[in-house]
């Protein structure tokens, strides 16, 4: 048997991609075979061929993607899933830009009747980064939460989750995008120059806690001026501008592994119930993922982009 699947054969940009052709094997033991039916697309996908994080030729070529939904069509020894079960999949080890994988069954969890395919393959990866960072900061009722980005895949699902906690959210977005902001539950205001007057001007509160997914001086300038405690500061983003103010970076410690292991049931069954929205922003054929890595890395509507082999 064989499948589609979306390469990067060099470092560079999206015409780096490809559409090959590769054999699927059989799932071992634990593992099953997934049909996709929608793949969910994140930014860290075009980042991985980018040369920002790795530039070893030995490494090439890339599989991308790292979450989907799909039917599972065949399965190995000592697997609970039944074939023709609608799973989630996250995260995909050995990329999701395919027709087929095959993922251990640990990577899988029921899909929703009543969620799409798309908005199950762009549910998990920005909704476990987004409750890991809430649990990081410690959100909890009564609090005012500063997120920045709160517009973005990952920055839409913050707010709900704060919103959800009894949480006051003031998030930044372009102006574009502030009535999106505001129908997540948030007090939007403009990014640019005097942010964090204009956060103060929003709130009669102090702010309590912020959350970055941006990784901008003016991102976290603002953060560190507004919250007092900066261990309820927490970005996505590596590097020195976070390191500098003593930000805590969430996604490679053993503590953020456990919180997105733990909220993915929850992210579920709220997007099942209605309290948890993904947000479609479009929809491209699996042929079409360069074309999409371009638009994705632009300034675009708000919500996920998704593929569909």
């Amino acid at each position: 048997m064989t499948t589609r699947k979306v390469v990067a054969r060099e470092y560079g940009g999206p015409e780096a991609l490809a559409v090959v052709e590769r054999d699927v094997p059989d799932p071992a033991a634990g593992e099953v075979r997934v049909s996709v039916r929608a793949i969910g697309v994140n930014p860290y996908d075009y980042k991985s061929y980018g040369g920002l994080f790795d530039a070893d030729e030995s490494k090439l070529p890339i599989s991308l993607g790292a979450e989907a939904a799909g039917v599972v069509d065949a399965v190995g020894a000592g697997v609970e899933v039944e074939v023709g079960s609608e799973v989630i999949v996250y995260p995909a080890k050995g990329g999701s830009y395919a027709d087929t994988i095959v993922v251990p069954e640990a990577s899988i969890i029921p899909k929703p009747a009543n969620l799409s395919w798309e908005q199950a393959s762009g549910l998990l990866l920005t909704g476990v980064t987004a409750a890991d960072l809430v649990e990081t900061v410690g959100v909890k009722s009564g609090d005012t939460v500063l997120v920045h980005a709160a517009a973005g895949a990952v920055g839409s699902m913050i707010v709900q989750l704060a919103v959800a906690r009894g949480a006051s959210v003031i998030g930044t977005a372009r102006e574009a995008n502030h009535e999106y902001v505001r129908e997540l539950g948030a007090v939007a205001v403009e990014y640019g120059p005097g942010l964090a007057d204009r956060v103060r001007a929003a709130t009669s509160n102090d702010v309590d806690a912020a959350i970055d997914t941006i990784g901008t001086e003016e991102a976290a300038d603002a953060s560190v001026e507004l919250v007092a405690d900066r261990t309820r500061i927490a970005t996505t983003v590596p590097g020195p501008i976070a390191e500098e103010r003593g930000i805590t970076l969430v996604g490679t410690s053993a503590s953020s592994t456990e919180n997105r292991r733990n909220a993915q049931p929850a992210l579920v069954e709220a997007a099942a119930v209605g309290d948890l929205h993904v947000r479609i922003a479009k929809v491209f054929p699996l042929s079409d993922a360069a074309e999409a890595h371009r638009q994705l890395a632009e300034p675009h509507e708000p919500g996920k982009f998704i593929l569909l082999p």
